[in-house]
């Protein structure tokens, strides 16, 4: 391998800002297979035959699918699902110190990592207090690629045991495309409503996308 094809090389004599990203990956893989180096092996990471996200599919694989891939066995997997969290863990502490929880662009910001990258639409709920400050949070539903699955009794009765006097809600698009449903809009009206008739204030329903999010209470959803 040539100096210039050598990444851990050129990493120490031009810094790691000038590496491309499968460069990078390739320095955390440090050595390939027979036939392959590691430079090669971190673009079949990058770029494999089901998407073409570059960097973004690295949080797209799972453990099952790493080892199938020849070149990574047991050790590699682990350390890239562990960069993987890594990164999301990077991103949400950058976010942490401007979240406001009355600038839905500061909590889509916060949480955008955890989000946009699922499979499935999740519900999460948070929990406020009288100052506005998060008390707690909560995964509330799991559904199909299409919906998730409400209950505001169960919502509402979570809220009530952590003393919340006030919640956001949010959750993610799988397509990318934050733009609320219709029924999006129905259930955000009707926890509205349920909300007020027991002294809990929903402040917002917020849609992540890939990297885009969208405010229902901006859109005019919650007046």
């Amino acid at each position: 391998m040539y100096r210039d094809e050598r990444p851990y090389e050129k990493c120490e004599q031009y810094g790691a800002e000038n590496l491309t990203d499968a460069e990078l990956l390739a320095v955390l893989l440090r050595t390939g297979t027979k036939g392959e180096n590691s430079l090669e092996l971190a673009q079949k990471l990058l770029h494999p035959d089901f998407a073409e996200h570059g960097i973004l599919n690295i949080h797209k694989w799972t453990r099952e699918g790493l080892l199938r891939i020849k070149g990574i066995g047991r050790v590699k997997a682990v350390q890239i699902l562990c960069l993987s969290e890594l990164a999301k863990r990077l991103a949400k502490a950058s976010a942490a110190s401007g979240l406001n929880f009355s600038a839905p662009e500061t909590i889509a910001r916060y949480y955008m990592e955890d989000m946009r990258h699922q499979n499935t639409e999740v519900l999460k709920l948070l929990f406020l207090n009288t100052r506005s400050k998060l008390i707690g949070e909560s995964d509330i539903s799991t559904g199909t690629v299409d919906t998730a699955l409400v209950s505001p009794r169960e919502l509402f009765i979570e809220a009530l045991q952590r003393g919340a006097v006030s919640i956001v809600l949010l959750h993610n698009h799988p397509s990318g495309d934050p733009t609320p449903s219709k029924a999006d809009v129905r259930i955000t009206r009707r926890l509205k409503e349920a909300g007020s008739m027991i002294g809990i204030t929903l402040l917002d329903h917020i849609i992540i996308g890939n990297n885009c999010f969208i405010s229902l209470r901006e859109k005019g959803f919650l007046q």
